[in-house]
């Protein structure tokens, strides 16, 4: 069986690197919020092209982070992609705000511009763009729409860790970002761990604090704050992952590129990248059918795995019922036909021919 993503061998690419990371941690005393925190967020800052980053718990946290910093809470409309992952909309609803949802690009799967002002009102204070599956979204759109209400704008980069718009960094396109470095992220950890990037020097020093229980000085609170931080352990692991990123991102794309030049089946419909080949960085390459069962039981026979991502759009779970009777058809279409094939930086290319192969036989 073709693993749809195999961690194990990813990291193993890493292992005298890492244990050897590990080892300079216990051997240091320093178990919190130490030098190689410091590290990473220094090496991150540099890497996203920003002035600050902060490491956090978490992917989500660092969205709900950013959402608190800016004083967006009860009464505030949030923008949000109606097509992501719920973690998107939690952040908004866990500080009170309303996330308002607008449809995607069907060829893209981000968010659709076109469609963001019709929904802005008085009480809208920032826009969330989601880079879903790593690739940058339309932001020059989006920007003038921000310039124009004096919205913020709040980058998900969960998926799109090197992604590159116009010459500039995902986690530099907007006011502030939140990453998220979950394994199986193209930057990922051997647990859960989180960053913010931002340019804005006075949420950074609010963050800085409301990270780690609202407190710059021990015993001493400026903020009903949280408990999240990047671990110790986890920073030199991203540290050294970090050097290797855009040579994995680049392998990324060879794949990607094989799939899009080869791949040739009416019956699959394959990504669409909209602004060079850089703006995306293939977290996961999507394509859509119609009968999707099917498509994932043939490739399972084909021994190939395969997984969706997602198969539930956020309007349609019980955690939003409220939301039960809205009706968003672009992103309930594409929830019932992707299906994510393998890609990773350790997929041989032999594999990549294989599943190729294997598609095109699809009827």
């Amino acid at each position: 069986m073709i693993p749809f993503l195999d961690l194990k061998k990813i990291n193993l690419r890493h292992e005298e690197a890492i244990l050897n990371g590990m080892k300079d941690v216990l051997h240091s005393g320093w178990y919190v919020l130490g030098q190689e925190v410091k590290k990473f967020e220094t090496d991150f800052a540099n890497f996203t092209e920003n002035k600050y980053c902060l490491g956090v718990a978490n992917g989500l946290d660092a969205l709900e982070l950013i959402i608190r910093g800016y004083d967006i809470g009860i009464g505030d409309e949030v923008i949000v992609p109606s097509n992501t992952y719920i973690a998107s909309i939690l952040a908004v609803s866990a500080n009170g705000a309303t996330p308002i949802l607008v449809e995607p690009n069907i060829l893209t799967y981000n968010i659709d511009p076109a469609k963001i002002e019709e929904k802005i009102t008085s009480n809208t204070k920032a826009i969330m763009v989601v880079h879903l599956y790593g690739q940058a979204c339309n932001m020059d759109p989006i920007r003038y729409l921000a310039q124009k209400y004096n919205l913020k704008i709040i980058e998900d980069c969960a998926q799109s860790h090197g992604a590159i718009y116009k010459g500039k960094m995902s986690g530099n396109l907007g006011d502030a970002a939140a990453f998220s470095f979950y394994p199986g992220k193209n930057l990922g950890a051997l647990g859960d761990a989180g960053a913010i990037t931002t340019n804005d020097e006075e949420l950074y020093k609010k963050l800085f604090a409301l990270r780690n229980y609202g407190s710059n000085k021990k015993y001493e609170n400026l903020y009903k704050g949280y408990n999240s931080r990047l671990d110790e352990l986890q920073a030199p692991i991203l540290c050294e992952k970090l050097r290797y990123l855009n040579a994995d991102n680049k392998y990324r794309r060879d794949i990607a590129n094989y799939y899009l030049d080869n791949i040739s089946n009416e019956n699959v419909i394959l990504p669409v990248v909209e602004n060079g080949s850089e703006s995306h960085v293939w977290h996961v390459f999507v394509v859509r059918v119609t009968d999707r069962e099917r498509f994932m039981q043939f490739m399972n026979d084909k021994r190939i795995q395969t997984l969706i991502h997602y198969p539930i759009p956020p309007h349609k779970q019980e955690a939003y019922k409220e939301w039960e009777n809205m009706s968003f058809p672009i992103s309930e279409q594409i929830h019932s036909q992707v299906v994510s094939i393998p890609i990773s930086p350790v997929l041989e290319m032999s594999d990549v021919v294989y599943i190729t192969e294997a598609i095109n036989d699809y009827r």
